[in-house]
């Protein structure tokens, strides 16, 4: 299966599954309000920075070396004892701190924490092994029907009054569901699973100990912020902030799925023949991680506080919080595709630094920031520190691989969105003068996706090289251009 194919699959899984947890979040948030949103989303931010220890990098380890082909059945056997034996000394250590984890949350969460950390590193585990067989697209449905199984429990346990409790419980079984089918599904795939050797938990350990800090890199520009304003701000600001991060991390969909879905290709490419080799892949992936990033950007300023209304009048206190999550999603979207690279090439030791640069630069804004300025200064801690990690990567991807920057491209990109944003200013103004429509959440139904048409038809018209992709990737080869 094409490239673009295995993306756009992957991207249309994961578009379908933010659509219906974006559904199910709204109903909570206006059914139950911020607050019980809050308690859930720092309890989730906490488990996922623990989660870290649950792995040490060791799912980037198990992606790389089954994606290289040879022993498939040994790495993934070593890799599952390893993260195994690790979950079982942090439930430990979650029942020694009961009482300073309920007190942090501000709910007697202990339990449903130690079922979501092990569903994080099966997860964490089996998804990894996805990847690492070409089958990033059985992934990203498998995320999506887990998804869809979460909200419908979330919805429908809010509905019979267990308020956050009913959060959990959703999380937990929806994630323990699907867990069970991946798990399946690589057994099935796996040539044989066999007993490992000493080499073999030696090799893992080699990438691990760098890759380790890729994944804390993930975390901290999900979560630190949540985890840092746990300590400043109430559990209802909270929920307004992990609203506005959802939003703005919606337009990473195709980034994401596009990286997983280059990742295994540049792995093998990198391991048979010259890194140079890998320099198409590395032009695509930056010609395209934008693709929806770039309009994101200039939408989510034109719409950021009605899309925030929809969930209630107190989240529109998120608008300005919004657009600058949003640049920091755009600015995290790029640097992601150069450390994709980075890790392709089997250069986690230069993926390390650059990860290193961001962890120890966000914690270290975060906790000034969030101090002095509230949540604001969480939104502009992790948008500064991604820009900074940006150019670090990139130095170091131009050091390695010999590439032509796509400028021309993104530019055309920066046009389309430009058009689209004349389109949806156009449409307000009428909107403020005549008021025919007069009720947001329909406004809003009808202008993000025509301001998605209307930038998608700009660039196939303006951008040769977006309609030779496009036309390459169709299923029955529909000239384009």
């Amino acid at each position: 299966m094409k490239l673009g194919q295995i993306s756009a699959i992957s991207f249309i899984s994961q578009v379908i599954g933010a659509v219906v947890g974006f559904v199910a979040t709204l109903y909570v948030a206006r059914t139950i309000g911020a607050e019980p949103l809050g308690i859930y989303n720092l309890a989730l931010a906490l488990v996922s920075w623990i989660s870290i220890a649950g792995t040490i990098g060791f799912s980037g380890a198990i992606s790389k070396r089954v994606s290289e082909g040879s022993e498939k059945g040994e790495f993934a056997v070593a890799g599952a004892t390893i993260v195994i034996f690790l979950f079982i000394l942090l439930a430990v250590g979650f029942l020694i701190a009961r009482p300073y984890l309920n007190d942090y949350v501000g709910f007697p969460t202990t339990g449903f924490l130690i079922l979501i950390l092990f569903g994080n590193l099966a997860s964490a585990t089996v998804n990894p092994l996805l990847v690492g067989l070409q089958l990033v697209h059985l992934r990203d449905i498998l995320s999506t029907v887990r998804v869809f199984i979460r909200s419908t429990l979330h919805i429908g346990l809010v509905v019979v009054g267990l308020g956050v409790t009913g959060l959990f419980i959703g999380h937990i079984v929806a994630y323990l569901l699907i867990i069970s089918i991946g798990g399946y599904v690589v057994v099935r795939k796996l040539p044989e699973l066999s007993r490992p050797e000493k080499q073999h938990f030696r090799s893992l350990r080699d990438f691990a100990k760098y890759a380790w800090i890729g994944r804390l890199r993930g975390r901290m520009f999900n979560y630190t912020d949540v985890i840092v304003l746990g300590f400043f701000v109430p559990q209802s600001l909270i929920g307004i902030y992990s609203v506005a991060w959802n939003i703005g991390t919606f337009l990473t969909i195709f980034t994401g799925s596009l990286q997983s879905t280059l990742y295994p290709a540049l792995s093998k490419i990198s391991a048979k023949d010259d890194v140079q080799a890998v320099k198409d892949i590395v032009e695509q992936s930056l010609t395209y991680g934008g693709l929806f990033l770039i309009p994101g950007l200039f939408g989510g300023e034109l719409l950021g506080e009605r899309l925030l209304r929809i969930y209630g009048p107190e989240f529109t206190q998120g608008t300005t919080i919004l657009s600058i999550l949003i640049l920091a999603n755009v600015v995290m979207g790029y640097q992601s595709q150069l450390l994709n690279t980075l890790n392709g090439i089997d250069r986690p030791d230069l993926a390390f630094r650059v990860n290193g640069t961001f962890v120890v630069t966000n914690l270290i804004l975060n906790v000034i920031l969030v101090y002095l300025y509230g949540w604001l200064g969480a939104a502009v801690a992790t948008a500064t520190s991604a820009s900074i990690s940006l150019i670090i990567a990139y130095r170091y991807v131009t050091a390695i691989i010999n590439f032509d920057f796509p400028v021309m491209v993104i530019t055309k990109q920066f046009i389309a969105a430009g058009i689209m944003t004349g389109f949806i200013h156009s449409f307000l103004w009428a909107e403020k003068i005549y008021g025919v429509l007069n009720h947001n959440l329909v406004l809003v139904i009808m202008l993000v996706p025509s301001g998605a048409g209307v930038y998608f038809l700009s660039l196939l018209w303006i951008s040769h090289e977006f309609r030779e992709t496009v036309s390459q990737n169709l299923p029955d080869r529909v000239p384009l251009s």
